[in-house]
């Protein structure tokens, strides 16, 4: 991964050690599945064979994309709470008045409805803004506008 290391927040860290230990445990399932006969077997037995090495590998390499990014952010210390970068919670108020806490995150999660990738249009309007920013960003429905309250944790009065 280029350039500095990028922090992230304490809730997508615990994701990423969840998935992992979940890769681990399947790997290992895959692993003890290949290589188990002395015998070459028909054509089948082969393409089942080579089919779970394929599958091993992708393992392998997303737990090293995994492990990559924990040490990487481990290093990189806790999100900032001076300026909206990857990892940071901020809390906005959308040009309808709605409040809502996001997560700023580098790729998207199923598990979370409050996560903003960095790539999306509000998370690269947001990136750098700091708290009393009003932000501008092409939106699905047209250009919308939203300000930042606060960095960190919720504010207290939203």
């Amino acid at each position: 991964m280029a350039g500095e290391p990028r922090p992230i927040s304490g809730e997508a860290r615990r994701a990423l050690e969840q998935e992992l230990a979940d890769l681990r445990a399947e790997r290992a399932t895959v692993a003890a599945t290949l290589g188990g006969t002395d015998s070459p077997g028909d054509a089948a037995d082969q393409a089942d064979e080579l089919q779970r090495a394929n599958q091993l590998e992708r393992l392998d390499d997303r737990i090293t994309q995994i492990t990559d990014r924990l040490h990487e952010s481990a290093s990189a210390g806790l999100p900032s709470t001076d300026a909206v970068g990857v990892g940071s919670t901020v809390t906005v108020r959308f040009a309808d008045g709605t409040v809502e806490t996001v997560q700023i995150s580098e790729m998207a999660e199923e598990r979370a409805h409050t996560l903003v990738t960095a790539d999306s249009p509000l998370g690269r309007a947001l990136l750098g803004h700091r708290a009393g920013d009003t932000v501008g960003y092409d939106a699905p429905d047209g250009r919308s506008t939203v300000t930042v309250l606060s960095l960190g944790e919720p504010s207290e009065d939203t």
